[in-house]
């Protein structure tokens, strides 16, 4: 199975940390790095890295990630990076099989979520989502999160920035089927943006938007000064398999 890693974006609340997110340190490791040391682990076997802003400097950094980790790591450039992250999606789409690891380049995570993610398989579903139900969990800004309200199986009703009722918060790791890509291609055809969170609506529209609860595991969306600073503190000790 592959990982498709999204790392297009400008980054620009943690432009006061790094000047390219994807390649900020954590602890002495590039947050690009954690994540496909992180897909491995899982049992990924290839990883396509999403690129558009300064997408030469984070593609010439692939080669050396790609050998210290020890599994090929290859790109693929979206045409617009200013458009919304489902475009992304779609570019990675294009050269990938089957289904895949989604996983955005400033989200990290304790090993069992993605382990247990990528066993998350089923014809009931187009995608699964990993979900913290600690909605009020410190490490997640409220200001910025996604937010996911569930149906009585567990399977997503609602997600979005700023829908009024939620129950658990998007950790920002998917496992995804071609479906996904499908969906956000829909959306934009509905005259949508593009966004993933549009095409997970879509899924979820259609009961094919399933959840994978995370209980207590640790994870963080290092996209500001603070959560920064947290991931410093705290990611050698959640992170042994990468720190030890």
């Amino acid at each position: 199975m592959d990982a498709l890693i999204i790392a297009a974006g400008f980054g620009s609340r943690l432009r006061d940390v790094s000047d390219s997110k994807p390649l900020t340190p954590i602890a002495g490791v590039p947050l690009l790095e954690l994540g496909v040391r992180q897909a491995k682990a899982a049992g990924v076997k290839r990883v396509v890295v999403v690129t558009g802003h300064e997408a030469e400097r984070i593609e010439a950094a692939l080669p050396a990630i790609s050998e210290r980790v020890g599994i090929p790591v290859v790109s693929q450039r979206v045409d617009d990076w200013s458009k919304p992250n489902g475009w992304s999606v779609m570019a990675g789409a294009e050269v990938i099989d089957g289904n895949y690891l989604l996983m955005m380049s400033d989200h990290i995570f304790s090993a069992p979520i993605l382990t247990a993610l990528a066993q998350q398989h089923g014809p009931d579903r187009g995608v699964t989502l990993a979900v913290d139900y600690r909605c009020d969990n410190p490490l997640v800004d409220p200001d910025d999160a996604t937010w996911v309200k569930l149906d009585e199986r567990g399977f997503i009703r609602a997600i979005g920035k700023t829908i009024p009722e939620y129950d658990a918060v998007d950790c920002g790791a998917f496992l995804a089927t071609p479906e996904l890509a499908a969906a956000i291609r829909g959306a934009i055809a509905e005259g949508k943006a593009g966004s993933l969170s549009e095409g997970m609506q879509r899924l979820a529209d259609a009961g094919r938007a399933a959840t994978l609860d995370i209980g207590t595991a640790w994870w963080l969306d290092v996209d500001d000064p603070r959560a920064h600073e947290l991931a410093e503190a705290q990611a050698p000790r959640e992170l042994p398999e990468i720190y030890g």
